[in-house]
């Protein structure tokens, strides 16, 4: 059942700013030459400029360990990524396809499930999803839309072309920090600004406002948006409030809401109870309401779900959305926008071995130091197993794993990611990086210009994930050359 089957064999690098011969591309030659020109010292201060800034503004990140949870400053490069209006647009394209092939599956899997009745989608994927829900059978949400923020990760082969490498559409984050990245490269770096025209990003507050407000069951009246969080001790908490006050909205917790006897939900403030319209929810499905899902959750409300299928308020994302935030579903999106839209996808998948197939199984378990292994719902760089950077105990143990569950494991081939320039300690040096662009539906699409390019900070690794020491830079969607 190999999916998407391509000769992907490990190549030699593809660096984005510099050619085989290590210069700049026509894209980079003004940057790269005011980067070599600015003064050592010049350089260093902007940078603890930078490293400042993100302090004073409390842009941070938490990472979870046994001994506790780590509040870290967010790591920022500051030689920004830059990829070709013309390019782009390709894949603007390519990513609001995807988006519409996967909000129209997931109606189908909760209603009629044409797909498998086509063969097009093994029913023995959706009965060992971890992340479908019951409750959602049978329902359809406002707009037909079910995922309205998809943060969607894309890796450059060695080849120079864009492929996904997974969607997520539960509670994707990183927005945040990507529009911070360009306001502090903005504010310390703003001759750079002058040399290209660089498309804005920091419409994307309003537009998902308008996203979110397309989901009100009232017209008429500005709707009441809230954003709804697990709390201060969230990794993702500081995004939670950045969109809260960017868009207008009320930062919200479970005890802040109330679901009346109207079926209606209610925000309470010191002038009584106010009627909500949308949630912009930063909480698992597991968790928002304890009437359906986890009876013991203190972070939802409870009736929650009551109110949403009657109508009376907008969820983004709306519950049960993450079944197809599965690394296994990801492996049939191809087929998915062949079936739904009659299109061929624009943009690729990474090639995948699905180990719930006997064949493919096999093929996995034979090849795990050249594979990269990816359990099916984990998320953050977690559970993975990079091949050719594991050891004979790593692969042993991951063989056991997947013969124990291999429903929940697939495989892809270790991709040759492409570099950026990045500053290290030791000077200028190529870093792997990828790219999480966020798209939005609701009653259109939007795409953000760029995303969140993610570094990997260490030396070979390809690791980007910040749990993991990763790093990002501001993502510049270029108009021409310079």
């Amino acid at each position: 059942m190999m999916i998407e089957s391509q000769n992907h064999a490990v190549m030699e690098r593809y660096d984005e700013l510099l050619d085989g011969q290590d210069q700049p591309r026509p894209i980079a030659r003004a940057l790269w030459d005011y980067f070599h020109k600015l003064p050592k010292e010049d350089l260093a201060a902007r940078v603890a400029a930078v490293d400042a800034a993100i302090m004073t503004a409390g842009i941070t990140f938490t990472v979870y360990t046994d001994a506790g949870n780590i509040d870290r400053a967010w790591p920022f490069d500051v030689i920004p990524r830059m990829i070709e209006f013309r390019e782009w647009q390709r894949v603007e394209r390519g990513l609001k396809q995807r988006l519409e092939a996967l909000n129209l599956f997931i109606t189908d899997i909760y209603n009629e499930r044409k797909i498998i009745k086509d063969r097009v989608f093994p029913a023995e994927v959706l009965q060992d999803s971890k992340n479908f829900r019951d409750a959602c059978v049978g329902f359809k949400p406002r707009l037909g839309v079910w995922a309205h923020v998809c943060g969607t990760d894309l890796v450059r082969h060695s080849d120079g072309e864009f492929y996904v490498l997974e969607d997520n559409l539960r509670v994707p984050s990183g927005v945040s920090y990507m529009l911070e990245n360009r306001q502090l490269m903005k504010r310390l770096f703003p001759e750079v600004f002058g040399r290209y025209r660089i498309l804005p990003n920091e419409n994307y507050s309003a537009q998902l406002y308008d996203t979110l407000a397309a989901l009100s069951p009232r017209s008429g009246d500005r709707p009441v948006i809230t954003v709804l969080t697990p709390g201060i001790f969230n990794s993702a908490y500081f995004e939670h409030s950045y969109l809260a006050q960017q868009m207008g909205a009320e930062l919200v917790e479970g005890a802040d809401l109330v679901v009346g006897d109207d079926d209606c939900v209610y925000m309470k403030t010191i002038a009584g109870l106010r009627r909500v319209d949308v949630i912009y929810r930063r909480i698992d499905d597991d968790f928002i309401d304890p009437e359906v899902f986890r009876e013991d959750s203190a972070l939802g409300v409870r009736g929650l779900m009551r109110a949403w299928k009657k109508g009376n308020v907008g969820i983004a994302n709306a519950p049960g959305s993450g079944v197809a935030d599965d690394k296994v579903v990801y492996a049939f999106v191809p087929r998915m926008i062949k079936y739904y839209l009659d299109q061929d996808p624009i943009i690729p998948n990474v090639p995948s071995y699905l180990c719930m197939d006997e064949k493919d199984m096999g093929y996995v378990l034979d090849n795990l130091d050249e594979l990269v292994v990816k359990p099916a719902n984990e998320s953050g760089g977690y559970g993975m197993l990079i091949g050719p950077m594991s050891t004979a105990e790593d692969r042993a143990k991951f063989a056991d794993l997947i013969r124990a569950n291999p429903r929940n494991y697939m495989a892809q081939p270790t991709l040759s990611l492409s570099t950026v320039p990045t500053l290290t300690p030791e000077g200028i040096a190529p870093r792997h990086v990828d790219l999480r662009p966020f798209v939005l539906q609701s009653n259109r699409s939007f795409v953000t210009a760029g995303g969140l390019t993610r570094v990997a900070l260490r030396k070979g690794s390809l690791v980007v994930n910040s749990s993991q020491g990763g790093g990002s830079k501001d993502t510049w969607i270029v108009e021409g050359d310079s």
